[in-house]
């Protein structure tokens, strides 16, 4: 069986895209001032992350946000640790072709720097290519890699999941930004990595491993569906 998972949080995905530091007046390193943590309340043992859009708006996963009812979520963003009303909140299924694994949170952009107040991160107007170069952004730092071919997803794997970037290792977890490398635009929201089990011999002994294979992300055409029309700029 071959499968997609939400994906893991905390130190591993930190610690993939600690980079050493640059200035953010590179157009590449200026990316994550868009990237933001995405904390829940209660405080649980892990970090989602998230993309701050302008006007207050901040797009992350909905398995990230987590159910509204259950927990209240916090937007850490240019040092500060802010409260979050969600505004609209899909789901993560494996199944529902249906179902958006996205949630769309707000935060007073009053208490934000002037600088950051009056940015806005536009959503791509064309879908993901294969092959297309694109750039990953948390807030600790950004990683390259590239969208893959649809045929290189397992077959088996529910078709919603086609858009996905290589380079599982190395790129950002649950909430991350992927952004176009030459338009800046925000391509797509990461969301689960999709794996398949594998059979190989540890001292002459069959064992089953996992073989991590794609990370997908929900892809800039339904990202821009899932944003009510009120909240487009």
């Amino acid at each position: 069986m071959r499968f997609a998972t939400p994906l893991c949080f905390g130190l591993i995905a930190a610690a993939a895209l600690g980079c050493p530091a640059h200035s953010q007046d590179d157009p590449d390193q200026s990316l994550r001032r868009y990237a933001v943590h995405v904390v829940r309340v209660p405080k649980e043992n892990w970090t989602g992350y998230g993309i701050y859009l302008g006007n207050g708006l901040v797009l992350t996963a909905a398995h990230v946000a987590g159910n509204k009812y259950w927990h209240t979520i916090r937007v850490q963003i240019a040092g500060q640790e802010l409260p979050a009303e969600v505004l609209k909140e899909g789901e993560f299924s494996a199944v529902d072709a249906a179902d958006v694994d996205l949630a769309l949170v707000s935060i007073d952009d009053k208490q934000l720097p002037v600088s950051l107040r009056l940015r806005r991160m536009p959503i791509c107007k064309q879908p993901p290519r294969p092959g297309e170069e694109v750039i990953v952004a948390i807030p600790e730092g950004i990683a390259r890699s590239h969208v893959i071919s649809p045929a290189l997803i397992p077959a088996n794997i529910n078709p919603k999941f086609r858009t996905a970037i290589s380079d599982v290792a190395t790129t950002g977890n649950s909430g991350s930004g992927v952004f176009d490398a030459d338009m800046k635009c925000l391509l797509g929201i990461i969301s689960a990595k999709i794996s398949q089990p594998q059979i190989k011999l540890e001292n002459g002994h069959p064992v089953r491993v996992t073989h991590d294979v794609a990370k997908y992300f929900v892809p800039a055409p339904i990202i821009a569906a899932f944003i009510p029309p009120e909240y487009h700029f």
